[in-house]
């Protein structure tokens, strides 16, 4: 136990109070007179925690399993009773690869690891790569989004803790698709963040929006960044994951000359070497800044892929005219082509919402497109909406088939959010359950000023701690089953069938991407080519036909409208539509 400012470290086990010998660094360690018994009681899953200069007993930071909750003791767990069936597995790559982003609590009635791991066989049919699981921590409440976890190693237990994410990791490998587990290491949750306790973890004085700043850079933050890289190989290396996907890296607070990210990245090298299985980072980041993804010896940080939220900015405008808060640059007619050409709208430009100019150009010689995720939708853009409404409130059948192309036809790595694939209509609301009565309180009065901004509606905003915004946040799977949800689910998958079948969709560099656009009558359009390959769809709201020069010898592979008419170069669409042509 690191507890660098501690006069004296108990270890409580079941009934036991055994002192802890203090070494060098600030460390504490377990007499060895003691350390086989010890190991032995939380091999067998022994209650246990803490106590620091007699205060209280508190969990492990460390802790693998908080069965009664993130304020009570933690239990031992043995990593190693489980027995692996993916010997065979060696991962996969992201590029020509289609990520599934879920949430376990709501992607079935059940809510559990196991649950989820059941619908495994449905996303292979429907040739998804990866499954991006939202945070799995252990937090506070039975029931969050996973961004107020507080143990970054404990499984959370209303999913089925440590053994089922094994067996959900497991049954992945089984049918061929890798697991990208989202880890949030700029925050700590309100309740339950006993890290305090033990040493500096926290920034004092520093906050995010969502919490504490974790002590990246400050004195004696070598063995905070330690306790984070360890964790990072946890997930890796014991629990098999094939990446990680860090939350809101734009959050840290890290001046040191080697950042954060590049410590994460030389990690996932390392154990990637060690095990012989491809390992892959992917950063959420809001700094339009191509250092994240540049590789580390041509003044990168060297992380896999971004999240590029331009992108969905500007489809989502494109298709659905909203332009309230940070989607008001995204009216400009040229933003969507702007983002296929070059990954970023924002790369120096003025942003009105932020009230400055944001981002830089990405190199083409340092970044792929496929290294950039995109999406139409995911949890944030979904659930940050007052009402937690999907495209699926706005747009048709039509529209969203769309959306679908432009996210799997384009040259970048697409991500769906869950039930996406079948336009659900089921909201995904911003929910909680927190036990504290303050706490519940203030979560849900700041929910309200968030949208403030926005310009939405506060009336339309759930109270998260309403059991029922939960409840209206499930998938339902029976929508799969309708004649639109049928139509667009077989949509899907022939668009990412079509993925294998033409890799000039998306291999490549961002250089070789063609793009042109235009507008007649009430109909706009977009079309864009890359090696073998072009793409065309109408933007709507009314029919539009266009020239497409040097596509009369392709074939369509694809039209989402079967009104959808070509002659020669020439394309013409009744509406809000798309095709994809391929020599």
């Amino acid at each position: 136990m690191w507890a660098p400012r501690a006069g004296g470290v108990e270890l409580v086990l079941g009934p036991e109070r055994i002192r802890l010998e203090p070494n060098d660094g600030g460390w504490f360690a377990v007499p060895e007179a003691h350390r086989a018994r010890v190991a032995a009681a939380l091999a067998a899953g022994e209650r246990y925690g803490y106590t620091v200069d007699g205060a209280g007993p508190y969990p492990d930071p460390r802790s693998l399993r908080q069965p009664d909750g993130v304020h009570e003791l933690s239990a031992g767990f043995d990593l190693g009773t489980h027995e692996w069936a993916d010997a065979a597995w060696r991962g996969r790559d992201l590029d020509g690869s289609v990520i599934y982003e879920l949430h376990v609590g709501t992607f079935t009635p059940e809510g559990t690891l196991d649950a989820a791991a059941a619908r495994l066989p449905y996303l292979a049919e429907l040739g998804i790569g990866f499954v991006e699981l939202l945070p799995v921590n252990a937090f506070n409440g039975p029931h969050n989004w996973g961004y107020d976890g507080v143990l970054w190693s404990a499984v959370h237990e209303g999913y089925g803790g440590p053994a089922a994410y094994q067996r959900f990791v497991d049954a992945a490998h089984g049918h061929g698709i890798g697991v990208i587990q989202d880890v949030v290491y700029n925050h700590l949750g309100p309740s339950g963040n006993y890290l305090p306790q033990f040493g500096p973890y926290l920034l004092e004085g520093g906050a995010t929006v969502w919490g504490d700043t974790v002590n990246l850079d400050g004195s004696e933050s070598d063995e905070v960044r330690a306790l984070i890289l360890d964790n990072a190989r946890l997930w890796l290396e014991d629990f098999h994951v094939d990446g990680l996907r860090l939350d809101a890296v734009h959050a840290f607070v890290d001046r040191r000359a080697v950042h954060l990210l590049e410590d994460l990245a030389v990690a996932a090298a390392e154990v990637e070497e060690l095990t012989g299985r491809r390992k892959v980072l992917v950063a959420e980041s809001d700094l339009n800044d191509p250092r994240v993804i540049a590789p580390r010896g041509r003044g990168g940080y060297g992380v896999y892929g971004q999240w590029s939220d331009d992108f969905h900015h500007a489809v989502h405008v494109a298709l659905t005219g909203e332009t309230e808060g940070y989607y008001a640059d995204f009216a400009d007619p040229e933003a969507l082509a702007k983002v296929l050409r070059g990954g970023f709208y924002h790369d120096g430009t003025f942003s009105s919402f932020r009230g400055r100019r944001h981002g830089r150009p990405l190199d083409p010689d340092l970044v792929r497109p496929a290294q950039l995720v995109v999406c139409s939708q995911n949890h944030d853009q979904v659930g940050n909406r007052a009402a937690g409404d999907r495209p699926s409130a706005a747009l048709d059948y039509n529209g969203l088939a769309v959306a679908a192309v432009l996210t799997l036809a384009g040259p970048f790595t697409p991500m769906l959010f869950m039930g996406e694939e079948f336009g659900a209509h089921t909201p995904w609301q911003f929910f909680t359950s927190h036990p504290e009565p303050e706490l519940a309180r203030a979560t849900a009065e700041g929910r309200l000023r968030e949208f403030e901004r926005m310009g939405w509606d506060p009336s339309l905003v759930p109270n998260p701690q309403d059991p029922e915004t939960r409840l209206r946040s499930i998938l339902d799977w029976s929508e799969a089953e309708t004649d639109d949800g049928a139509r667009l689910l077989a949509l899907y998958r022939r668009l990412i069938a079509l993925r294998a079948e033409a890799t000039g969709l998306w291999e490549g560099r961002f250089d070789d991407t063609e793009v042109a656009g235009g507008s007649a009558g009430d109909g706009r359009w977009i079309a864009w080519r890359r090696p073998g390959v072009a793409v065309a769809a109408s933007l709507g709201p009314g029919p539009v036909e266009f020239r497409l020069d040097g596509v009369a010898g392709r074939r369509v592979a694809l039209a989402t409208d079967p009104a959808i008419r070509r002659e020669g170069d020439v394309i013409a669409f009744p509406g809000p539509g798309a095709v994809v042509l391929v020599e």
